[in-house]
């Protein structure tokens, strides 16, 4: 094989490799439409519903083979907002999660499963209160399309999900009050996110 030819088959070598990668488009979470909420039982009276409210995160999103997509998400958890100013003085505290110590939870994801036409199973490593556990959510995507709220002229297209999935707090080192206040916590996430 001379030089010629090396070049060649090295060149068509690299952008066989490199085609997966170019696929994936960058799509950039729009934290303003973006909900992630959670769900924990108290004492078997009630369920207390919260929310973060400082979400940021890329979504790498191959329309054509979402399996090779990939998420990150992170979490600041000072914006934890359950509606109850002393409750949640108290949830970002020590007995939980202690915000001072721990000011991000993150989300990386490692392995997305197709399980119809627009749901899979998404599943990645979840940093929460210095623990990292592998979790796995349940994924819809609502809608993918150009934005219909752009300004005249511009043109942006965006992608909407749903997930849902639960998740042992005490697997992340916070067993305060178990079980009067349930270890089991239920995950929703609504989001939105735009192509960058």
């Amino acid at each position: 094989m001379n030089s010629l030819t090396r070049i060649a088959a090295a060149a068509a070598a690299l952008a066989f490799l490199a085609s997966p990668a170019l696929a994936a488009e960058r799509y950039e979470i729009d934290g303003s439409h973006t909900h992630v909420g959670f769900e924990i039982n108290h004492l078997g009276f009630s369920t207390t519903y919260g929310r973060f409210n400082d979400v940021s995160g890329t979504i790498m999103l191959d329309a054509e083979n979402p399996e090779a997509s990939s998420v990150e998400v992170r979490i600041v958890t000072a914006s934890l907002d359950t509606a109850h100013e002393e409750r949640d003085k108290h949830v970002k505290g020590a007995d939980f999660l202690n915000v001072e110590e721990f000011p991000e939870i993150t989300f990386k994801s490692t392995k997305i499963e197709r399980t119809g036409e627009t749901t899979g199973k998404l599943t990645g490593d979840l940093t929460l209160h210095g623990v990292t556990k592998p979790v796995t959510l349940e994924a819809t995507l609502n809608k993918m399309g150009p934005y219909p709220m752009a300004e005249e002229g511009q043109e942006i297209l965006a992608a909407g999900f749903d997930a849902k999935g639960t998740l042992k707090r005490s697997d992340f080192g916070m067993d305060t009050y178990i079980p009067m206040i349930s270890d089991e916590v239920v995950i929703a996430i609504s989001l939105e996110a735009q192509k960058k």
